[in-house]
């Protein structure tokens, strides 16, 4: 039965607002959520479909995070699918008749790498992508091509390459004439060959071409090009195929496979093959194929009776697994578009092809508008480009779909996250908001550091004792060391580069994601794998080889990849080292695992090395042993994620060792093991409790507190990428992951989790909060509570310091069992002034958009905003008090100060003393406008009330009279310029109300262009300042005094019987 997927949306239940980006599947039984935080920049753009004749509307698939659209032409994009249980989509698919059916092919089909994701099917949606529902296919690894019949929405063929990983049944071409409700497989050529290519003559769709890979994918290389890759044609409707080429060869024809000999086609063995049908003209068809030296396109004008070479350019089928892709304009058969490395058009039917480097860069898909010839969209590496200029301009688009493959952490205040993408390169930056968001200093926010050495893959690791100092490794043979003070990185590498290399030929063997380890008893310690481990103690001058080659030496695996075509870069690199780990409570303790099923330790730093893989059972043949976490509680236990999937199991596999390695339990437990990204990538273990592990799967996340008998998923915020590495950085209690398709994220604060969160509660309890750091004007303590029922009124949070004064006073809707509120460090904000009258300059104000329905309205002069809080507080203990219906539960919390803030706690007592009597200041002059405003609005609706009356002209004249009293005073607090609420007109010099709040952003969290002093002692200027204030704050207190105790009330006493007196003032 089919179940349709919505897609939800996760609540904050944050007190303050929060700008954390929240995306994916639904509330976890914890309630806890995952939180967004970088990088901001893109990845690779898998599929692309748009609307004909629509030039707003688009569907993206991402290689492995979702399917995205925009309704706006490419400005927005939304993530539809984060609730479906894939990210990796190889196909998108509009019907062509109803632009509300959407399909999506999972499975990425540029399969060039160990890491690339396969899916679980196709998915469709009824409701332009809204929701989803599953429609089968489940098995068939990475679907390249959806195909929906013209007319028919219920007719779709899906082109199936497979998983590539194993001998399978589920691949080649399907069909349902039902609308998926059921499949039929109606071309199949073995179990090591998929469908690559799909093409279907729109004039006449029961005429289709398929092309045909033979292709597989494991540890050790990905082999492209057999017998069975062939090009195949349908002329009904898909039921029967026959294959075009020449004289096949003894062991396909003892199949009894049906074929037809045809002139020109490329002899066996060829590669992966894509084929197009011209929509124009159903005799022209393209076929664009891999070989080794007989050509890269064919062409046939016969509808393919006949064939012939017409481009023997090696570039347009270069690294055929990650490219090979064509299109023909829709109203021209000679326009030929070929996604490779570069991008190229031919107009002379495939004849010349000239090169257009602007449309794009590493390219993959093509979608072009049967409507619309000059409208096409191309994704790349780096997301996708539009144009609906024939290329003449082009609008790129980059989505936040990074394929990270580690995350490293720093014990800076606040922490750094460390990574590497896919596609573009090393990067760090602060974990306490997305890239790019939040106040930042002076308003920039979160900028992040890229281009740190290495490049797109391998490790980044911060040095333990400096994090200026950043490792990093690359693809063949490459080690950096970047120096964050001078901005420059310095190759370091042990040996010579093995780029290009097959490697039988290369002296060491690399893999493209080379593992890099720091000794944490010896900073100056570096250990870096590939077929044996390099340590250098010298910042990388000299290197010293301290293992024996680690591998199984087996030298069948030992061989070039790529297939019919060489292809070295080193992401398929048999018999190396993946994994390194040092112990951080024994030292000369390292734990080393292998690609092909290995691992090893040694218990002196690298001088001895001991096998153990015999005595783990189960251990899967050539599985990857992807991470090793050595534990952070015994020097004997570590634990260990191994990934079978490119041997075809799809099993987690996570071990456990007590003893060195002599024994092993296997402690994946009810990890969930039946959909094709159940694997295990990584394993962590919480350095703050003993039993907490968290392991990372193909798709999601889960922890268990007991060591691995029991796993619980914890998806909230998180989109089902694969979670390739996880660390805890331990005082700040967060969990980072590294997702190969979406980012990174941050779990906060798990401390309810280490103090044993239940699913369910039977109590109303007040966890013990984190400690709190107070850095650079921020900071934000996190308060975590369960109710036992959900509360009758609003619950109240109350922050008291040492002598029980309250700081913040805060109230938040709450729900039965787990909630979670977020102070920001700051005691509770001034009033603020509240307008209330018509100003003279400006009498249409209440017409303007922005206060049309409203009774009142806020000074708006650019820059305020930022300084319109309370201080935030300084270093100490604090006390959290939670009261629900009347009962009351408190917890201490610590604000801890930055290390790197310089000032003592003295001078941050001084800052926040003044602030405080900033913020109290703020609010009299606010109260005393307020107050003067309340009465000055009964005023101005008397004035209206009585004007043109002649028998009020006396009473009008009192009005005018009273109101000049009030607005005299309220004038020396407030500027008249500041009652228009404008926000960039500057008229007048500020007054009493103004100088307090850009004072309060000099002494405190800054204003504008004002940076801010929250970090040290006040300056004497502002003291001097503020004493200024204070006396003419003084007399326009004894003003506003003099005119409520005498002016208002002798007002009052003239009003006739039946007027309502003025009322509302506030008297010290």
């Amino acid at each position: 039965m089919k179940r349709i997927l919505p897609i939800l949306a996760i609540a904050s239940l944050s007190v303050t607002v929060s700008l954390a980006q929240r995306r994916g599947g639904g509330a976890t039984p914890d309630g806890l959520a995952f939180r967004f935080v970088g990088p901001a920049v893109g990845n690779r753009v898998a599929s692309i479909a748009g609307v004909a004749g629509d030039p707003f509307t688009y569907y993206a698939g991402a290689a492995s995070g979702g399917v995205w659209k925009t309704t706006d032409g490419g400005v927005r994009w939304t993530p539809v699918s984060d609730a479906l249980a894939v990210t990796a989509i190889g196909a998108l698919a509009v019907a062509p008749s109803d632009s509300s059916i959407v399909w999506a092919g999972t499975g990425e089909a540029w399969a060039i790498r160990d890491s690339d994701v396969i899916g679980d099917g196709v998915y469709k949606s009824l409701d332009a992508g809204r929701t989803w529902t599953h429609m089968g296919l489940d098995e068939t690894g990475r679907i390249g091509r959806i195909l929906v019949h013209p007319t028919n929405p219920d007719i779709v063929f899906a082109c199936a390459i497979g998983r590539m990983t194993g001998r399978q049944a589920e691949r080649g071409v399907f069909r349902t004439t039902d609308g998926g409700q059921h499949w039929d497989r109606v071309l199949f050529v073995d179990e090591n060959t998929g469908c690559s290519g799909l093409s279907m003559d729109t004039k006449n769709p029961r005429t289709l071409f398929a092309g045909t890979w033979q292709v597989e994918m494991h540890p050790w290389a990905e082999l492209s090009g057999g017998p069975g890759s062939g090009v195949y044609k349908s002329t009904d409707g898909g039921t029967t195929w026959v294959r075009l080429g020449p004289a096949l060869s003894e062991s396909l024809r003892g199949r009894g496979e049906d074929e037809r000999r045809v002139e020109g086609l490329p002899r066996s063995p060829l590669g992966k093959i894509d084929v197009a049908v011209a929509p124009n003209d159903s005799s022209r068809v393209y076929a664009l194929i891999q070989t080794s030296d007989q050509g890269s396109l064919w062409r046939s004008d016969d509808g393919g009776s006949t064939w012939r070479v017409v481009n023997w350019q090696r570039a347009l089928i270069g690294r055929a697994g990650y490219y090979v892709h064509l299109a023909v304009s829709p109203v021209n058969e000679d326009e030929v578009l070929v996604s490779n490395s570069s991008f190229w058009q031919s107009t002379d039917g495939g004849r010349t092809f000239e090169e257009r480097i602007n449309w794009g860069g590493d390219n993959h898909d093509i979608w072009w508008d049967p409507k619309n010839a000059e409208r096409f969209v191309i994704t790349h590496d780096a997301g996708l480009s539009i144009t609906q200029q024939h290329g003449r301009s082009i609008q790129r688009v980059t989505l936040p779909i990074g394929q990270m493959y580690h995350v490293a952490v720093d014990t800076q205040v606040p922490y750094f996250v460390y990574s590497n993408m896919q596609d573009d390169g090393t990067m760090r930056g602060a974990a306490w908001a997305a890239e790019g968001a939040g106040a930042g200093f002076n308003g920039l926010g979160n900028t992040w550091e890229h281009g740190l050495g290495g490049c797109e893959s391998g490790f980044t690791v911060p040095d333990p004792a400096d994090a200026n100092i950043v490792w990093a490794t690359c693809y063949g043979n490459k080690v950096t060391r970047y120096d964050a003070r001078t901005r420059t990185a310095r190759s370091v590498a042990p040996s010579m580069i093995t780029l290009d290399s097959p490697p039988p030929d290369a002296k060491y063997r690399c893999h493209w994601s080379a593992p890099l380890a720091i000794d944490p008893f010896d900073h100056n310690s570096v250990l870096y794998g590939c077929n044996v481990i390099f340590q250098t103690t010298n910042a990388g001058q000299s290197w010293k080889i301290i293992s024996p080659d680690l591998s199984t030496q087996d030298r069948a695996r030992i061989v070039p990849s790529g297939g019919i075509v060489g292809d070295n870069l080193g992401q398929f690199a048999g018999e190396v080292v993946f994994a390194i780990a040092f112990s951080e409570v024994q030292k000369g303790v390292v734990w080393a695992g292998t690609n092909d099923g290995k691992l090893w330790i040694t218990r002196d730093g690298g001088a001895k090395w001991s096998d153990v893989t015999k005595n783990v059972a189960a251990l899967p043949a050539w599985g990857v042993v992807s991470k090793i976490e050595p534990s952070h509680f015994e020097a004997g236990t570590a634990y260990v994620a191994v990934d079978a999937h490119l041997m075809d199991s799809r099993e987690p596999y996570i071990f456990k060792t007590a003893d060195y390695g002599a024994s092993w339990s296997r402690i994946n437990g009810d990890l969930p093991d039946g959909h094709p990204l159940s694997y295990v990538k990584a394993v962590a273990e919480n350095p703050n409790k003993r039993g907490m592990l968290f392991a990372g799967t193909g798709h999601g996340f889960f922890y268990s507190t007991d060591e691995g008998a029991h796993w619980t998923e914890l998806s909230a915020g998180l989109p089902h990428a694969p979670v390739s590495w996880i660390v805890v950085q331990k005082q700040f209690h967060d969990v980072v992951v590294s997702t190969y398709g979406r980012g990174l994220y941050v779990l906060d604060d798990i401390t309810p989790l280490e103090q044993e969160l239940r699913t369910t509660t039977d109590e109303t309890k007040l966890f013990a909060p984190r400690t709190a750091y107070r850095w650079s004007q921020r900071g934000r303590g996190i308060i975590n509570y369960t109710l036992k029922s959900a509360p009758r009124e609003p619950v109240q949070l109350q922050i008291v310091d040492a002598d029980g004064k309250v700081v913040r006073d805060l109230r938040t809707q709450s729900r039965a069992g787990f909630n979670r509120a977020s102070w920001d460090l700051r005691w509770d904000a001034p009033r603020l002034v509240q307008l209330r009258t018509t100003p003279a300059d400006n009498p249409h104000i209440w017409e303007e958009p922005r206060f049309r329905g409203q009774d009142t309205r806020p000074v708006t002069h650019w820059g305020l905003e930022p300084a319109q809080v309370g201080p935030i507080v300084a270093p100490g203990k604090y006390t959290v008090k939670l009261t629900v219906d009347g009962q009351s539960l408190t917890q201490p919390i610590e604000i801890l100060k930055d290390p790197k803030v310089a000032s003592s706690q003295a001078d941050l007592d001084l800052s926040v003393k003044l602030q405080l009597r900033l913020r109290d200041n703020i609010t009299a002059s606010a109260d005393m406008v307020n107050s003067i405003e309340v009465m000055r609005k009964q005023l101005e609706d008397m004035r209206k009330a009585f004007t043109g009356d002649k028998d009020k002209a006396a009473v009008l004249k009192q009005i005018a009279d009273m109101d000049k009293k009030l607005f005299d005073v309220e004038s020396k607090i407030l500027e008249p310029a500041q009652m228009t609420s404008d926000d960039k007109y500057f008229q007048q010099a500020y007054r009493i109300y103004m100088n307090l709040i850009w004072l309060n952003g000099e002494v405190g969290p800054g204003a504008g262009d004002v940076a801010g002093g929250s970090d040290f002692p006040p300056t004497d200027t502002s003291v001097s300042v503020m004493e200024g204030i204070d006396k003419d704050l003084a007399a326009v207190r004894s003003e506003y005094k003099r005119v409520m105790e005498q002016d208002v009330p002798a007002f009052n006493r003239t009003l006739a019987s039946g007027m309502t007196p003025l009322a509302g003032g506030i008297r010290d």
